[in-house]
């Protein structure tokens, strides 16, 4: 092992020839490996008991930082606070006030604990926690680009998420399937809808798009979201050149990029229930004999021009550009049967090439109806002669008569081999080298290269032998939980990022996380019940000089609620909130203006309690996406997000005084609290105070909303028509003022920083 000494001597010698360019990082990096491309090794926290009094394994680590730093630590954050704090960041809701009442009055000492183990069994937790990984999968319900198209089943792969989390399924687990779910022997269809990560990808559907190209960029974005969310590096770097600064060659991203390269976009049948599986598949031996009845006096004929129209489909993919009719066939084999299928825009040409026998019942159906819709160019008058197109309008017909069964989309290996050459510059049109799959260089080789797929791929991720994945995992919850990780960027935990501010924190977190099986649940509860969790939030004056940024954690921090988050504690405060759990995607109420900005954006305004559903259910889409996240940073969802933005504009508080979410949930909130809570005004205060806040208002605040309060009833005593606009509900003449003022109380109350902040 080399001392301090000399491993200094190199590190200062390796920066001089860097600064020469004599060396290349690549050079430096294999002399001094980088940090976070070492195995982690675990400190023994015990040891540490002798220089601070701490009898939780993550608050040694912390508080020996502090003491080195002669710093004081903040007193425990007030108990309305906590449960709000462990609340919010658990489910993304606010707590009840009957379950802050029983919180403030349990005397016992497990008391908090027993509140984590109640939400972590919510199943609004894997609601909560589903939207995180769902930024790093950059989730939507659109294809993206000029047209952003729907994707009518994309949301079955949320539901998954929000399920794994919910069952706390294995992180190891959790990540097999979702790389590689279709490969598992015997796979479900559960487990085959897991891939439905890497099918977040954007599709083009414009006319003109070359296949190909953006199929490469597909198996591109593949790749670098991989090495992002796994690897927390930033592989996608060396796509068109050796990385300038991490240890990844070219070659190394190819090798990655040919895990994928193979993967054939497919919707599978994926029924909702069982009652709706036994009535498709009761359904089905009537369907399918007056289907045969339909087609038999033309089966012959149509089985031979099909033919000719398939051979003619795979010579026109050979021969680009020979012929311009059939080029534009080739398209709109992929344009329409995306559109139509909802699926991949190379699932109908896959079907094309995999061999007559070989097809599923379904693919042959599917590929009939598409031939006797488009194929007339194959043979035109011989189509008129047999009247294929009424043939196929029968079928259409005959196909809308019979239950159908819900689809989700899916990953699966093409039998179709396919060989992964570098792409020289980056360019899919210059192939260079021939490549295999591996994982780069730099870390140890996965055991059996010989059978490499995306299964060892993703059984290598989730390895002893892998030096990130439980690092960048666990890093990224305790920034869900502290505001920042231990390493800031998140994103990237390469030469070019930041260092941890605790290391040996980190490794002991990432190997408790591996070695205590994978369990997402287990490590947040041991991260919430930690002193350093439940450390007050408050600004301290004395820290702004020596950790203005809260680097050593002598605090907690205060924290912007998230886009989803803001609007659905709102819903939760106002009673309004839809709390069902699960189900396709739904369209709140915004301006037609904004709806109107999307190329192909439709949006209806969803009615009942569905324009009451969680913001986890919102419809995204890509071009046009909802306008109050946008407004509170929602990301981009055309890449993967490690870490959301929270700004703080005045865009957002004319959303929050303005927008007919807030309004609506305002005038609930007044209604609510006038009709659940008799008695004097600073009685309902309080109760209103509960509901929006999670606490009691101080003796001021209730002298200053109580002053207010009458305030506004004199106004609109003077303005009673205007009393009557603002309140939507039915109710007598004699209450609409009062009604009128608490409903622009309650406003202010959801216009409070404390309202949209996590303490």
């Amino acid at each position: 092992m080399l001392r301090p000494k000399n491993l200094f001597r190199i590190v200062v010698c390796c920066a001089r020839l860097l600064q020469r360019r004599q060396v290349s990082f690549l050079m430096v990096v294999s002399v001094v490996p980088h940090w976070a491309f070492v195995l982690p090794r675990k400190t023994d926290s015990t040891a540490q008991e002798t220089v601070v009094n701490s009898d939780h394994p993550i608050d040694r680590f912390i508080d020996i930082r502090l003491k080195d730093a002669a710093m004081t630590p903040s007193p425990p954050a007030d108990r309305s606070t906590l449960i709000r704090r462990a609340t919010l960041d658990l489910t993304g809701l606010l707590p009840t006030p009957q379950q802050g009442d029983k919180f403030l009055d349990d005397p016992n000492p497990d008391a908090y604990e027993r509140v984590l183990d109640r939400l972590l069994a919510s199943p609004h937790f894997g609601e909560h926690w589903a939207r995180w990984w769902l930024d790093l999968a950059h989730y939507a319900d659109s294809d993206g680009y000029l047209t952003d198209k729907g994707r009518p089943w994309a949301w079955r792969y949320r539901q998954w998420v929000v399920d794994a989390f919910n069952d706390d399924l294995t992180f190891d687990q959790f990540t097999v399937q979702q790389l590689a779910g279709d490969l598992l022997p015997q796979c479900t269809p559960t487990e085959r809808m897991a891939t439905g990560f890497l099918r977040n990808t954007l599709s083009n559907r414009e006319g003109g798009a070359d296949l190909e190209e953006f199929r490469v960029h597909q198996v591109v974005d593949r790749t670098v979201t991989t090495g992002l969310v796994w690897l927390g590096v930033t592989i996608g770097c060396a796509e068109c050149h050796d990385h300038k600064y991490d240890p990844f060659s070219q070659r190394d991203f190819y090798r990655l990029y040919a895990f994928f390269n193979r993967a054939h976009e497919v919707n599978i049948d994926a029924p909702l229930s069982e009652n709706e599986r036994l009535e498709y598949l009761a359904a089905r031996p009537e369907y399918d004999r007056q289907r045969k009845e339909i087609l038999a006096p033309v089966a012959d004929e149509i089985a031979k021009l099909q033919a000719v129209w398939e051979e003619k489909i795979l010579w026109t993919e050979a021969h680009p550009g020979s012929d311009a009719g059939w080029d534009r066939r080739l398209e709109i084999l992929g344009l329409i049967w995306a559109i139509r299928e909802g699926g991949g825009q190379l699932e109908g040409l896959m079907i094309v090439k995999t061999p007559v026998a070989d097809r599923t019942p379904d693919e042959r159906d599917r590929l009939l109806d598409y031939f006797l819709e488009q194929g007339s160019m194959t043979d035109p008058e011989r189509f008129r002669e047999l009247g294929l197109h009424a043939y196929g309008e029968k079928l259409k017909k005959l196909s809308e008569s019979v239950p159908g069964i819900s689809r989700a989309q899916t990953i699966v290996r093409s039998e179709i081999k396919r060989s992964t050459h570098i792409h020289i510059r980056g360019d899919f049109r210059q192939p260079g080298e021939s490549v295999l799959p591996g994982v780069p260089a730099v870390f140890a080789p996965i055991s059996d290269s010989q059978a490499a797929d995306r299964l060892a791929l993703a059984r290598w991720l989730v390895s002893s032998e892998n030096p990130l994945t439980a690092r960048v995992t666990v890093n990224r919850l305790w920034q869900q939980l502290f505001g920042r990780g231990l390493v800031t960027t998140s994103e990237n935990f390469g030469v070019r990022g930041q260092v941890p501010s605790h290391p040996e924190l980190l490794d002991w977190l990432a190997l408790e996380f591996l070695d205590k099986g994978w369990s997402v649940k287990r490590t947040l509860r041991v991260l919430m019940t930690s002193r350093a969790y439940r450390r007050s939030s408050a600004a301290r004056p004395d820290l702004e000089k020596v950790d203005s940024e809260n680097i050593l954690l002598a605090r907690q921090m205060r924290l912007r609620l998230s886009a989803e988050s803001v609007r659905d504690t709102a819903l939760v405060a106002s009673g309004l909130l839809d709390r069902t759990v699960g189900g396709p995607s739904v369209r709140p109420p915004q301006p037609d203006s904004v709806s109107q900005e999307g190329f192909s954006n439709d949006w209806k305004t969803s009615v009942g309690v569905d324009r009451y559903r969680r913001g986890l259910y919102t419809f995204l889409q890509r071009t046009s996406p909802y306008a109050q996240f946008v407004t509170f940073d929602l990301p981009d969802t055309s890449r993967s997000c490690t870490k959301r933005e929270r700004s703080n504009t005045p865009l957002q508080a004319l959303n929050l005084l303005n927008d007919p979410v807030f309004v609506e949930a305002a005038e609930a909130l007044a209604w609510r609290v006038l009709h659940e809570r008799q008695g004097s005004s600073r009685e309902r205060l309080e109760y209103a105070y509960q509901f929006a806040l999670s606490r009691r208002p101080t003796a001021n605040e209730l002298e200053r909303m109580t002053r207010f309060l009458s305030e506004q009833i004199e106004v609109y005593e003077q303005m009673p028509t205007v009393a009557r606009e603002l309140v939507t509900k039915s109710v007598s003449e004699s209450t609409e003022i009062e009604a009128a003022a608490w409903t622009v109380l309650s406003s202010v109350l959801l216009n409070l920083d404390e309202f949209i902040s996590r303490e």
